[in-house]
């Protein structure tokens, strides 16, 4: 019932195309653990392609929306850059780190490459 966003259409079909997969581990405990969250349920982290110095991040907007989302992260970074999808960086493209994250804005079905440089 109600729109494809109440739904929670395309966190069900993430589920069904790309499922978890679980694997036998130490019995040892081990704490929740997340390397990203985004606080928009309207924004979907689609891939982060991993480099020796940085991580890139790809989001876009899913639900036609104009909406405003911090992305966090627990790894240890030094720069926010987007970038182009080629991975590209212009001068003036840092975004400023905040006690809440990297704050992104986006306007319907917005795709966003951000370079996450970690200190070493």
């Amino acid at each position: 019932a109600g729109s494809f966003q109440d739904a929670g259409v395309i966190q069900c079909a993430y589920n069904l195309n790309f499922p978890l997969h679980a694997f036998p581990a130490s019995s040892a405990q081990c704490p929740a653990w997340s390397a990203f969250s985004v606080s928009s349920p309207a924004v979907v982290l689609e891939t982060a392609e991993d480099r020796p110095d940085a991580v890139v991040v790809r989001l876009y907007e899913a639900h036609g929306s104009t909406v405003d989302a911090w992305l966090q992260t627990s790894l240890p970074v030094k720069e926010a850059i987007l970038c182009d999808l080629l991975e590209r960086t212009a001068a003036g493209d840092c975004l400023p780190l905040e006690q809440r994250g990297v704050r992104l804005s986006f306007t319907p079905f917005r795709l966003l490459s951000l370079l996450l440089v970690l200190r070493q």
